[in-house]
């Protein structure tokens, strides 16, 4: 990987708490969506470990479920990794648009 996700251009983030915090940004990002977008979106969670293994499962696993039911492309890829010293983070982005930005 030559550039790091926190790079990567980001249409809205998302600070969340808990699990249902985080079914509620699924909801906006498939609603939203990831076709003709030029960014991304990020999700932030504490760091605290088993919250974030939760808020991360419900957020990955979402977004495909809710393209899937939208009959929209779901070939997004993601990546986790230590934002600051109190929060995680997911980055969101569509393979599509990773190409078309030359990573």
């Amino acid at each position: 990987m030559d550039f790091h996700p926190k790079d990567l251009p980001i249409a809205k983030t998302f600070d969340l708490r808990d699990e249902r915090d985080a079914s509620e940004a699924v909801d906006e990002m498939v609603k939203i969506g990831f076709e003709n977008r030029k960014e991304g979106f990020r999700v932030l969670m504490p760091k605290e470990q088993k919250t974030a293994k939760r808020i991360g499962y419900t957020v990955t696993t979402g977004v495909t479920a809710g393209l899937r039911g939208k009959n929209e492309v779901r070939d997004i890829k993601y990546w986790t990794y230590h934002h600051d010293k109190e929060h995680y983070a997911i980055v969101l982005i569509s393979n599509k648009v990773l190409t078309e930005l030359g990573f």
